[in-house]
């Protein structure tokens, strides 16, 4: 990864972000886009609540694996002890933002949707003895609860302690509702930078560790539950991972058009530079051709095993009213965004960048619906997309924009502490936070 270590000042960092609030006029679009969204689910639930559930259901799938792989990502520079990725890493942990939400969604989903979109609540009897002990109703909403809860939790406490950070060393400001939020952080701060800085270095790598692991697993387990088991008679070992890692590439794809949004809003061509542009491409080139190569390794292992159990899944997706659908996610989803940015130049021309990174978004979003609604609606006679697809989508996407935009407006939207301190690079040799002497290799 390429580096840059040339930051501003503490001070002109504060004199920079302190005046620069996110426009009113995105957060009341985002606002109105996601009442219309709540607007037309309402209205679904009357006229086809069939429709209206399997609508917030697939838009749930695609927004939540991008937000929740956001803080992820954090969490792997953490690991790693990155340094390219301080000045956009803050743009990718206010995707946190949409995660309780998303929470929220998520438990009207399993307590009040019924079997409008799992067939397996009423529908469809389990004839498989194993997969109708898994399926049980109770263990089905008491696991996605507790999955999901873990993820919240560890990735707020992630969250928390990289913002407190950033918030006690920068004058007050930002939005009010996050006030107490703010005099918390400072009033759990020492004063000693150093310590601070080891001590929280310490934390947050046990925490990253534990973000990680919530994630896969959580991931691996929600991409059954609430994908793959719509269809009662497919199950495949590599579907779970082409979940999440897809939402993993459109994660870096939304964190790039953001990180070019927020260098031109807050002026930062100078801490947010064409190089990290360059690598954020590199990383969504090399998941979309990870995502690429286990998709077609699963489509590939079906075919040539040939069992019915398995091919069905793809036959009915590869035919009448889907099959259209489907030859499009691997064109913008891989064969766009891989070949788009195989180049640097497109990936430091920022106009091609932002047309490969909204293929890879929109092959991942048709991705999701055909993952859902083909298992519910069979070979349906005509395509189940409409109003109500498109009017959720907006919703989900206003609220999501909101939301963000709202975490972004309480905290500092970079991390000034780890680029202004001048002991930033000390935590590349780990230190015992208690002593400041360095721990030994293997601690």
């Amino acid at each position: 990864m390429s580096q840059h270590y040339h930051y501003p000042s503490r001070e002109e960092f504060a004199r920079r972000l302190s005046g620069k609030s996110v426009p009113a006029t995105i957060k009341t679009a985002a606002l109105g886009a996601a009442l219309l969204g709540i607007a037309v689910f309402a209205y679904g639930l009357f006229s086809n609540a069939d429709r209206a559930w399997q609508s917030l259901h697939f838009n749930w799938l695609f927004f939540t694996v991008i937000s929740t792989a956001g803080t992820a990502f954090a969490a792997v520079q953490r690991i790693v002890t990155a340094r390219w990725s301080r000045p956009v890493i803050r743009f990718a942990e206010g995707f946190y933002g949409f995660v309780p939400i998303a929470f929220i969604i998520l438990l009207a989903i399993l307590f009040f949707s019924g079997d409008h979109i799992f067939t397996f609540r009423g529908r469809e009897a389990v004839s498989i003895a194993e997969k109708a002990a898994y399926l049980d109703n109770t263990f089905f909403v008491l696991r996605g609860v507790i999955l999901f809860a873990a993820i919240v939790l560890l990735q707020g406490l992630f969250v928390w302690n990289s913002v407190k950070m950033d918030v006690a060393v920068l004058p007050e400001y930002g939005a009010g509702w996050a006030a107490g939020l703010r005099a918390k952080m400072r009033a759990a701060w020492s004063g000693d930078e150093r310590r601070e800085l080891h001590s929280q270095h310490s934390t947050q790598g046990k925490l990253a560790v534990a973000v990680c692991i919530s994630f896969v697993v959580g991931w691996c387990f929600m991409a059954w539950d609430y994908s793959m088991t719509i269809s009662l008679h497919f199950q495949q070992t590599m579907y779970a991972w082409i979940v999440f890692m897809t939402g993993w590439v459109n994660m870096i794809m939304v964190l790039s058009l953001l990180a070019m949004w927020w260098r031109n809003h807050l002026q930062a061509h100078d801490v947010v530079t064409m190089d990290h542009f360059w690598d954020l491409g590199k990383l969504g080139f090399a998941f979309t051709a990870f995502v690429g190569y286990i998709s077609f390794s699963q489509y590939l292992v079906i075919w040539y095993g040939n069992m019915p159990e398995e091919t069905h899944f793809y036959r009915l997706r590869l035919s009448g009213v889907w099959k259209s659908v489907t030859q499009l996610i691997p064109i913008f989803g891989f064969i766009l965004p891989f070949f788009g940015l195989i180049s640097k130049a497109a990936k430091v021309y920022l106009p091609t960048f932002v047309l490969f990174a909204v293929c890879s978004l929109i092959g991942v979003y048709l991705h999701r619906y055909i993952e859902i609604y083909p298992s519910i609606y069979g070979e349906a006679t005509s395509l189940p997309f409409g109003l109500q697809e498109i009017g959720t989508t907006i919703g989900f996407l206003g609220l999501w924009v909101f939301s963000y935009f709202q975490f972004m407006d309480a905290f500092p939207v970079m991390r000034v502490f780890m680029m202004t301190t001048p002991f930033k690079d000390e935590v590349q040799v780990p230190v015992d936070a208690r002593t400041m002497e360095p721990l030994p290799a293997h601690e």
